[in-house]
């Protein structure tokens, strides 16, 4: 598996993220989705990676830099494809890892709190992230399960 800095030009990011935000449409309410599309991660504060086996596109993710201090994990996706071969658990220890090189003193997520996103909160717990409150411009809501972890 290798980890690229992506642009989020190639069509197969198009596809995984069209993938992901259809995913998030069919289990969250509309004003419960926070995923990104494509304009969203090419922002200056977001720096996104993709998942490579050779040609083959695995996952994608994202951080975002709230503050100095404060990073937010966004748009993690595996492709249906090769779910339950470890593309996520790989792509969140680089994002940590990068997290940390930054200095960041917390990473901090939204998901949505329905069944549908089980595997990403156990997930998040096993490399340590916690239930928290909202953050930054999120606000309480039943459809939202917010995590962070002390770096």
């Amino acid at each position: 598996m290798e980890i690229r800095i992506d642009d989020l030009s190639g069509p197969e990011v198009a596809e995984l993220l069209q993938e992901h935000l259809r995913g998030m449409a069919e289990n969250s309410p509309p004003e419960s989705i926070h995923a990104l599309d494509l304009s969203g991660l090419k922002k200056p504060e977001i720096t996104f990676w993709t998942v490579w086996d050779g040609a083959e596109l695995m996952g994608c993710g994202a951080l975002k830099e709230l503050d100095a201090g404060h990073g937010e994990l966004k748009s993690m996706r595996t492709a249906t494809a090769h779910l339950r071969k470890g593309v996520a658990s790989h792509l969140l220890r680089h994002i940590l890892e990068e997290a940390r090189q930054r200095n960041y003193r917390r990473l901090s997520l939204e998901t949505g709190s329905m069944a549908a996103f089980q595997p990403a909160h156990q997930l998040y717990a096993n490399y340590g992230f916690t239930l928290c409150g909202p953050f930054a411009d999120y606000i309480e809501d039943p459809n939202s399960l917010f995590m962070t972890i002390e770096l």
